[in-house]
């Protein structure tokens, strides 16, 4: 293995930043030289499945990464439901005085309020899934005290450039580098939770993406993406001002994928300093990149000119290395022991994935014993758990001898260093004062022009539209103010003149209400023309009414607690729609906390998820099957794919227990499915019944 020495060149160079998902994961990225490691808490992490750690675990670790000149960042980046405030206020306390890292990762806008209240000092990074694409956005996450923003992983190196160039002084940003991709847009994908409650917002998603699903005749992975590398790409990143950390996906992974990835992240970046470049150093993080045990990679869409494809439809995009397939022994009756014989020697401790990830049945198993290449290697799975011949066998991790002893080392490290003893506290949230919202006209949001009297709507209805340069210039200026304007989820930096464009052409025709369907998007606004933020009584009118401009958070925001509504207050909004995801609870607690009038979607095709990548192999307005028999269909918005279920989401019976609730105002969302597509036999009621896991 390659061992790191710290070099003494003069140019500073983007901090490397390592996941960790366990104790030995975190002392392999400080083996291997990251300037930082993000870690997860045992509740109100997006990586649930990992180990992640208490407190008293964490203030151990800040204190030997402190001693070695490195740097912590605990990733607090759930959504928190109404119930969680004050336990996730009581973590921040606890986080503040025992363990303080030096920066949370948090996707919450309210969690950004809670974060004061508890008295935490250290720096606030936004995380990908609170969704900032576009570069105006930044101004919004400044004014809110964050002090770093992770970008996208869909962005190219010139929308990076444009997006850095327009950073505000005092916020830095922070671009993943390698690690897993999803198919959607980071904070915008519902789709393991539109199945079965389990939210990647809340960091429990089952990736039904990487499924294989078929459409007429053709079958495959197609939403399945590979690993994003940008290996030697990253020499484009230097000098590039404001970016300032560059970053390894991969909290589930273990500590030799993150002391690979590391190493040869290390040896690139300091091989780089002062515009050099060391074709050995090239070499050997290619190699070692190779064995880090991750999916096939690509550069994806980090240079324009030269996109890579993201998935490989035929193949599937498994993570680890194929070492063999499943046989079995002869038996006197029938199929005997699974075996697999290894292409490679395996060790003690490594573990052997059986079968794909998205296979329901796949299994994990430890390697008790060495077994030589081409060796025989007994397989002891669990009797439900009986593969195929052929079943596919991979190695995803593993502890060789040299790793092995360089992590006893630093065990001992972190034995020696200080551990606080956490105590508990107490924390109660810090709210404006609910409001008894009055009623509001609801919104039936289209997908195409109104026409005639659907234009004209009624005292309690209100014709949306979805903004385009078709949608604004083909509206009568008559017909403007009398529309609600819906943003889509999400801009790119590309797009962002054309949005300001269209945003002031709206104003100048007359438009009155819109809807921002990420609380950023409100930096497209002229300040000049947002009503200051102000305290709401019960018979107040929202401040964006009283000046003729009325800005509501919309449905895709994910607006999930009191907090988020309080903060969304402090930047000018006057009301706000309420996340889908949520349960029954939750969704009936909130308006009973909130200082805005709130919203729910109650019926309408709602999407399972939002993408920037090209489909492959298949094609948009057709439906295609997953492997249960479930129908979805996709569809191009501006630069973005949206995919929906084949069944629409509809809560429209339990309109008098929201109303009873407090909710002031509704919407549908109106949706043209493709003729092809088959009658629904059923409707989604999202998590309503269910759990938001």
């Amino acid at each position: 293995m390659t061992q790191i020495t710290a070099s003494t060149a003069s140019l500073p160079l983007p901090e490397l930043l390592a996941p960790a998902g366990d104790t030995a994961s975190f002392l392999a990225a400080l083996a291997a030289g990251a300037d930082a490691v993000y870690v997860g808490l045992k509740h109100f992490s997006a990586r649930a499945g990992a180990d992640n750690f208490s407190t008293a675990e964490l203030s151990r670790m800040v204190d030997l990464a402190e001693s070695e000149g490195r740097r912590v960042y605990i990733a607090f980046n759930s959504l928190v439901k109404p119930g969680d405030m004050a336990a996730a206020g009581r973590l921040m306390v606890r986080m503040a005085r025992d363990a303080r890292p030096h920066a949370l990762i948090l996707q919450d806008p309210g969690l950004l309020e809670l974060a004061r209240q508890a008295g935490y000092r250290g720096q606030l990074h936004l995380s990908t899934l609170a969704n900032i694409t576009h570069p105006k956005a930044l101004e919004a996450a400044r004014a809110l005290g964050a002090s770093r923003v992770i970008l996208p992983r869909e962005l190219s190196i010139d929308e990076i450039r444009r997006t850095a160039a327009a950073a505000p002084e005092g916020l830095d940003l922070e671009l993943f580098i390698h690690g897993a991709l999803c198919w959607c847009v980071s904070g915008r994908c519902y789709w393991s939770s539109y199945l079965g409650g389990k939210s990647g917002l809340r960091g429990r998603c089952v990736q039904p993406c990487r499924r294989v699903y078929r459409q007429k005749g053709r079958e495959g992975r197609f939403f399945s993406c590979r690993d994003l590398s940008l290996d030697v790409l990253v020499k484009t990143l230097l000098g590039i001002p404001k970016l300032r950390c560059l970053k390894i996906e991969g909290r589930k992974k273990g500590p030799h994928y993150v002391y690979h990835a590391v190493t040869a992240y290390r040896l690139l970046l300091d091989s780089m300093r002062d515009g050099g470049s060391d074709p050995r150093a090239r070499k050997d993080a290619e190699a070692l990149l190779e064995m880090a045990l991750g999916r096939p990679r690509t550069h994806a869409l980090f240079l324009p000119q030269r996109e890579q494809p993201v998935s490989t439809p035929d193949d599937p995009t498994s993570s680890g290395l194929l070492i063999g397939k499943i046989q079995f022994s002869q038996a006197e009756r029938g199929q005997g022991q699974p075996f697999v014989k290894p292409r490679l020697e395996l060790l003690p401790q490594d573990l052997l994935r059986i079968g794909y990830e998205d296979e329901p049945w796949h299994d994990t198993v430890p390697v008790t014993r060495r077994a030589p290449k081409a060796g025989t290697l007994p397989l002891r799975l669990a009797r439900h758990k009986t593969p195929k011949a052929g079943t596919p066998v991979f190695l995803i991790d593993r502890r060789e001898p040299g790793l092995t002893a360089l992590l006893r080392e630093w065990e001992g490290r972190l034995a020696r260093s200080r551990v606080t003893e956490t105590k508990e506290v107490e924390f109660a949230p810090r709210l404006p004062a609910p409001i008894r919202a009055r009623r509001q006209p609801d919104i039936l949001v289209r997908s195409s022009l109104p026409q005639g009297r659907e234009t004209r709507g009624g005292r309690m209805t209100m014709t949306g539209l979805w903004m385009s340069p078709n949608t604004v210039r083909a509206v009568s200026r008559t017909v403007v103010p009398r529309v609600s304007w819906w943003l889509p989820p999400v801009i790119w930096p590309d797009e962002e003149a054309v949005w300001l464009r269209l945003v002031g052409e709206a104003l100048r025709n007359g438009a009155r209400h819109f809807v921002c369907n990420a609380p950023w998007q409100i930096a497209l606004f002229p300040a000049q023309g947002r009503p200051r933020p102000e305290a709401r009584g019960p018979e107040r009118k929202p401040a964006r009414e009283s000046a003729g401009l009325r800005l509501s958070a919309g449905p895709f925001c994910n607006v999930s607690n009191a907090a988020a509504v309080a903060v969304l207050a402090g930047m000018g909004f006057a009301d706000a729609f309420v996340s889908p995801e949520l349960t029954a609870e939750d969704m009936l607690a909130l308006p009973r906390q909130s200082c805005l009038p709130l919203g729910a979607v109650t019926e309408g095709w709602w999407p399972v998820g939002i993408s920037r990548h090209k489909l492959e192999q298949i094609k948009a307005n057709e439906p295609f099957i997953s492997p249960k028999g479930e129908n979805f269909w996709a569809r191009t918005y501006g630069r973005n794919l949206w995919i929906y279920p084949g069944w629409p989401l509809d809560i429209t019976a339990h309109r008098p227990e929201l109303e009873n609730a407090g909710y002031a105002f509704f919407a549908r969302l109106d949706e043209t499915p493709p003729p092809s597509l088959p009658t629904a036999r059923r409707t989604s009621e999202f998590n309503w019944q269910g759990a938001l896991l």
